[in-house]
């Protein structure tokens, strides 16, 4: 027995069948003269993955039909594995076909329908109920697709319909430790089946996902044999003999900082590259998290397509400056400084009568965040450039930021990362090459909207905040569980009650890039009014 498997790792756009179609036919050319015997593309590779309320339009499903049709047309004599949308008998399905001698040969309809955190597949498709095995090159190849693995029953069907190896295509969207846990559950079907597995999955970014890759095959005893690198197209030819898969190319676990770093590049290079926008502005403030965010810009598009903007106030420390002309020479984009004051003043004097005997107080300051906002959107409008937002997401939990101001812009870039990783991330970047001044990652964040504001006025030590938030939004742990894991109530209480009122402003937050188990995006649906009161 031997089965040359082509994994074609891709970055598949959704809804562009052509470009997707044009892609798999590449990878097919590439493993052919590679002497592969049959290519295996992720889910839905066809139409990109998630497709969403394009699963609800029929002819949506006509233009997959007549784009697969037209592809195994053109396909080389290889056969190939195509996940895709399909309808059938007024039925739509998750599916994967086999493309083979310019026909469409047996077709594989997924059975596990996932409908948590950013799944919502129940509400587009139909289950499946069969399994499909098809020989190639002598060897009974069953397929599954992403979530039949991650229950017992459909690769014991493959196994049962006589599968000699188990292809699993993919579009596993990536948060931190997902690698891990998907071996995992791969194992526990290797153990109940006695199957090897290939498994090829998605990568790029779609909206707030990001597909990592990583594709991987593990022998019958569930130990690795080949893993593919993160964040990047590849394609690989593993072999399968007799006693198993070969030992193929295996690209070690990087550091979690490296790993989300990664992560927020793809999300930043493919939300702007996929959706037409020349290049970005961000609002650099002299501050962690905006530098994070230029940092990952750059590193994404290039410096050439990056422009930063600092704006500055009379509360603006001259550190701030200087650390922001620092790191822009270190990076060499663009920048400019277009000072507030004047609009300051004029605000004032439009409002004067309308405060006329009230003290000053967050309005003031907010003010100060919306004229920012207001000169970054006229700099995008001008330019067509997309304004990408620095808040992170301690700050998204509890309200700390303003809307139309901080808020304002197309794609949060570190919406999901908290602050004590944002540090983590900062001084890893900074082994790479140091492109982040000390001064900015030592001293004490402030947003500078009064004089001598630091963050800790309003807000507990990022360390205790970052926890809490994490086991109330991540975990839903309750205030009792996490007072009992030595949080002070009084902390608690503080963190949970803002996370509460400040769903209304995160509900009109730009999308942002998911990065953890659960992010303020698609798994987050919380009533904006909502009087539930959590036990204590």
């Amino acid at each position: 027995m031997s089965l040359k498997i082509a994994i074609a790792q891709m970055n598949a756009v959704v809804g562009d069948m052509a470009g997707n179609a044009a892609r798999i036919l590449d990878f097919a050319r590439r493993a052919k003269a590679l002497g592969a015997d049959v290519v295996l593309t992720p889910e839905l590779a066809l139409c990109g993955y998630p497709p969403e309320d394009l699963l609800l339009r029929e002819d949506f499903y006509a233009a997959g039909a007549a784009r697969m049709e037209e592809l195994a047309r053109q396909l080389p004599d290889i056969p190939v594995i195509v996940g895709h949308p399909l309808i059938d008998a007024g039925k739509r399905f998750n599916a994967a076909t086999l493309i083979g001698q310019g026909k469409l040969q047996a077709t594989y309809r997924k059975q596990r329908l996932p409908n948590s955190e950013v799944f919502d597949e129940k509400r587009y498709f139909e289950p499946g109920e069969t399994p499909c095995v098809v020989t190639i090159a002598g060897v009974r190849c069953g397929i599954n697709i992403c979530e039949d693995v991650w229950d017992a029953g459909a690769a014991d069907q493959a196994r049962d319909a006589g599968a000699q190896v188990l292809f699993v295509l993919n579009a596993s969207p990536y948060h931190i430790g997902k690698q891990a846990r998907r071996a995992e559950i791969l194992r526990e079907r290797i153990e109940t089946t006695g199957l090897p597995v290939v498994y090829v999955n998605l990568v790029g970014g779609q909206d707030e996902l990001v597909f990592d890759g990583g594709s991987f095959v593990l022998d019958a005893r569930g130990e690795a044999r080949c893993q593919l690198s993160k964040f990047e197209e590849a394609l690989e030819i593993v072999e399968i003999a007799e006693g198993g898969p070969l030992p193929g190319l295996f690209v070690p676990e990087q550091p979690i900082e490296a790993e989300v770093y990664r992560a927020l590049v793809l999300g930043v290079r493919d939300y702007l590259g996929k959706n037409g926008f020349p290049g970005a502005i961000i609002g650099l403030s002299g501050g962690i998290d905006s530098a994070l965010t230029l940092c990952v810009a750059v590193d994404a598009l290039g410096a050439d397509k990056v422009r930063a903007v600092m704006m500055p106030s009379p509360y603006t420390a001259e550190i701030s400056l200087a650390d922001s002309r620092e790191m822009i020479r270190r990076l060499g984009v663009r920048y400019d400084e277009i000072p507030i004051a004047p609009a300051m003043q004029t605000f004032a004097a439009m409002l004067e009568k309308e405060f006329a005997g009230l003290p000053a107080d967050t309005t003031e300051e907010n003010l100060q965040a919306r004229i920012r906002g207001m000169i970054l959107m006229a700099l995008s409008n001008k330019t067509g450039s997309l304004v990408l937002t620095t808040g992170n997401k301690s700050e998204m939990a509890v309200g700390y930021c303003t809307l139309y101001g901080d808020m304002a812009g197309g794609f949060a870039v570190i919406k999901d990362i908290v602050k004590t990783l944002v540090y983590r991330i900062v001084r890893w970047r900074n082994t790479v090459s140091e492109v982040i001044p000390e001064r900015i990652i030592t001293r004490p964040p402030s947003a500078e909207l009064k004089p001598g504001q630091t963050d800790q006025d309003s807000l507990p030590p990022y360390d205790v905040l970052d926890a809490i938030v994490e086991a109330y939004m991540e975990h839903d742990l309750s205030p009792r569980e996490i007072i009992a894991r030595g949080h002070k109530e009084a902390d608690v209480r503080r963190v949970v009650r803002l996370l509460k009122i400040s769903e209304y402003k995160r509900r009109q937050a730009p999308v942002g890039i998911r990065v953890t188990q659960r992010g303020f995006g698609k798994d987050w649906r919380y009533p904006i009014t909502n009087r539930y009161s959590d036990p204590y």
